[in-house]
């Protein structure tokens, strides 16, 4: 059962096949191994695993992060956070590491971070003298920190598939977010620290003042969001619809950076992406109800055991795993795929929280964002910075590393992770 699960799985994502028909194929395959020959089983399956309210927030945090991006939001965070840190050597770095974590808070997506971000500094830096590999590296790693930061859409996502609470998967993002971003400017210190780069004048207080305004509205929406959550004034779902309302006061009224031109499109946009991955999901429920039938976690589990028993082993093995994985596949399918079968030997065999393992899960694959072959955020740091992949390659290997500790430290350090969300909601 295991054996054609996988066989059938990644040979059909091998020859092209989209990630949803290659789940539905398999399906089909795991029903015929079973003996059932009832394919009801699949449209069914799949019409409970997208018939769920929390899933409306993909849409509306998709579409929200495009408004703030194309009403200018992110030019008025850059703004500010160069005021704090432009006269630090390399401080254009920080910037943007710095930038693409309150965007973060924003989009919800790696993607839109990097390109929000990247398409406004990495001109200014190779303008400045900056190399453009170097430049790339930090922005497209700081740009991962999207979907970790919240709100975050993979997080939406593995919650409606483990049953958890999205709230409390946002709050466990908040530390290994932040802790990445650091190590990611101690990175970028040591790129720098031998480097003749000019320095530009300390801002005034008044400045700092000016652009901390300017900035206010786009900082306050993580906030709002957040705030709301917490207090229970409103659920995620109604947090994200928030959200598209705030961006939509903001960019229109406050900056007036957005046009009603473009605002047909980004609603177009938000829903075909959308679609894409309410598909994928109500694949995957579909063959989650067939490897839970088929006893596949079970299987698996054993397979894992037979090498140790110690749990910090059984998580290192499943980390391995969920790297290669989020090499080769992008983090929402990813996680349809690997949720249904890693969730039950993390919760059942070594009593891990759900919503913990859902944050490793979550950040192991967002490594894969910058990792060939797939690596959709390197093409667009590559596309923007106008280099070869190698090029970026190159240089972008240490935040790498950053992100693989801290996904380790997470993993045996939980506590580091959920001290914020037991705190804030027991």
């Amino acid at each position: 059962m295991l054996g054609v699960f996988l066989v059938c799985l990644f040979l059909f994502i091998a020859i092209g096949i989209p990630i949803a028909f290659s789940l539905f194929l398999t399906g089909a395959c795991l029903i015929v191994y079973m003996g059932q020959a009832n394919f009801v089983l699949l449209p069914q399956y799949t019409l409970m695993g997208v018939n769920n309210f929390a899933l409306m927030a993909i849409p509306f945090f998709t579409l929200a992060g495009d408004i703030m991006n194309e009403g200018g939001l992110s030019l008025g965070i850059i703004s500010f956070v160069r005021s704090i840190l432009g006269h630090i050597k390399g401080g254009l770095g920080y910037v943007a590491t710095v930038a693409c974590m309150i965007f973060a808070g924003v989009s919800g997506a790696a993607v839109a971070d990097t390109s929000a971000i990247g398409s406004v500094l990495l001109p200014i830096m190779e303008k400045e003298g900056y190399d453009k590999a170097e430049s790339a590296a930090i922005v497209c790693s700081a740009g991962c920190t999207g979907p970790i930061i919240p709100p975050s859409i993979p997080m939406v996502v593995y919650a409606v598939i483990a049953g958890c609470s999205v709230t409390k998967m946002f709050l466990g993002g908040v530390f290994p977010g932040i802790l990445t971003g650091i190590l990611l400017m101690g990175a970028w210190f040591f790129y720098m620290k031998n480097k003749k780069l000019p320095v530009g004048k300390r801002s005034s207080v008044k400045v700092i003042i000016r652009e901390t305004w300017k900035a206010a509205p786009s900082l306050m929406l993580p906030v709002i969001m957040l705030g709301g959550m917490l207090s229970g004034i409103f659920t995620p779902t109604e947090a994200s619809s928030v959200a598209v309302v705030y961006a939509l006061v903001v960019a229109f009224i406050i900056n007036r950076g957005l046009k009603f031109a473009v605002l047909r499109k980004m609603f177009v946009n938000a829903a075909l992406a959308s679609s894409v991955i309410m598909l994928v999901v109500g694949a995957a429920q579909a063959i989650s109800y067939l490897v839970t039938v088929g006893r596949v976690p079970q299987l698996l589990g054993a397979a894992i055991t037979s090498i140790s028993d110690n749990p910090l082993v059984i998580l290192a093995v499943i980390n391995g795993v969920v790297l290669l994985v989020g090499c080769v596949m992008d983090v929402s399918p990813a996680i349809m795929v690997l949720a249904p079968i890693f969730l039950p030997i993390a919760t059942r065999q070594m009593g891990l929280d759900p919503a913990f393992f859902g944050v490793i899960l979550v950040y192991g694959l967002c490594i894969g964002l910058i990792t060939p072959p797939v690596g959709n955020v390197l093409y667009i740091g590559c596309s923007i910075a106008q280099i070869s992949l190698i090029q970026l390659l190159k240089k972008i290997w240490p935040m790498v590393c950053v992100y693989i500790l801290v996904l380790f430290i997470m993993s045996y350090f939980p506590t580091l992770v959920m001290w914020l969300p037991n705190k804030l909601m027991g």
